[in-house]
């Protein structure tokens, strides 16, 4: 096989290792291109949430942590890549252009990492109360500040004031019939490859400090009778509030959660204090207002007593990679 044919092959791989990121409501909003020599991230419209996400920022958090993920398939295969981050001003959809590929010795740290893409999904239900070793919660905050961004471990009283907010988020969201729409869509898109099944969300409410999004309706996930009493709450967060930074947050969270699954720890993220312009400014209070919030996570060690959420659907690698520029 000829260079040309092994790079066309490894960008067309990374593209569909990149599927398994995660996405809010599994929205999967990102399409690749392969090039002869490059592979470009683009974003798609039509599964950006218009409602909850006007902005984009979702979106793009979303796409970085696929661009993260087809970062750390390329090094795994040992490629070298330069990446180029909204590379043109003029095209909006495109968000990065992976280029400049050469060839290296394979990253054994990558290939664990893409090992763990496999595994990695989001079980909502209340953590067990098993703490979260130290030592895990400081790799994991290394992990993102690799990528450019902070991560602020929250101490009780500003979990209370977290988990009001949330309140305050899902009631907001709840009495705006756009945002009840939108959210029924995508979590009634049985076999789409989109979307969240019944399975992967709780049958009622879990009794937890900080509260879960509620989803409309209930989902088959049983919940059992725990708290998250060892959960540790934290904020992803950077200086910057515009779409190359919500795209470095994006591979920041991807970087985090692998670490997390690879170190046993279960990471939920919460988005919905996010969503609301009011409650997002309140988490920037939070930070002092030093910075702009992103996201939310729930860190915990998950229940092993009962079986967890299957992993979401996804879509299929003709749905996400265009290939048309090679064959």
């Amino acid at each position: 096989m000829s260079q040309e044919s092994q790079l066309t092959t490894a960008l067309a791989e990374a593209a569909t290792t990149a599927g398994h990121a995660p996405s809010v409501h599994n929205t999967q909003p990102w399409r690749w291109r392969v090039l002869p020599d490059a592979l470009e991230l683009r974003s798609v419209a039509d599964r950006q949430l218009a409602a909850s996400d006007p902005d984009g920022r979702l979106l793009a958090v979303s796409c970085g942590a696929a661009l993260h993920h087809a970062r750390l398939a390329l090094a795994a295969e040992g490629w070298r890549v330069v990446v180029q981050r909204l590379p043109d001003p003029d095209d909006s959809e495109l968000l990065a252009r992976l280029t400049s590929l050469s060839r290296t010795a394979a990253d054994p740290d990558a290939m664990r990492m893409v090992q763990c893409m496999q595994v990695r999904h989001t079980d909502r239900r209340p953590v067990s109360d098993e703490p979260v070793p130290p030592a895990a919660i400081e790799e994991i905050t290394r992990a993102v500040s690799a990528e450019g961004c902070r991560l602020q471990i929250l101490d009780r009283d500003q979990v209370l004031e977290l988990a009001a907010t949330a309140g305050h988020a899902d009631t907001v969201e709840a009495d705006d019939p756009e945002l009840r729409t939108e959210l029924a869509y995508w979590t009634s898109r049985a076999g789409s490859g989109t979307g969240l099944p019944a399975e992967v969300l709780p049958e009622q409410p879990a009794q937890t400090t900080v509260p879960g999004r509620d989803f409309g309706r209930p989902g088959s996930l049983p919940v059992g009778p725990g708290h998250d009493r060892m959960a540790v709450y934290a904020m992803l967060h950077g200086d910057e509030d515009e779409r190359g930074s919500w795209l470095r947050a994006g591979e920041a969270l991807s970087a985090g959660w692998l670490t997390a699954t690879r170190l046993g720890v279960s990471a939920v993220p919460l988005s919905s204090a996010v969503e609301v312009p009011g409650t997002r400014q309140t988490l920037r209070q939070l930070l002092s207002g030093i910075g702009f919030p992103y996201l939310v996570l729930r860190l915990g060690i998950a229940d092993q007593a009962h079986s967890g959420p299957p992993h979401t659907p996804r879509l299929t690698t003709a749905q996400v990679v265009d290939t048309s520029a090679v064959r």
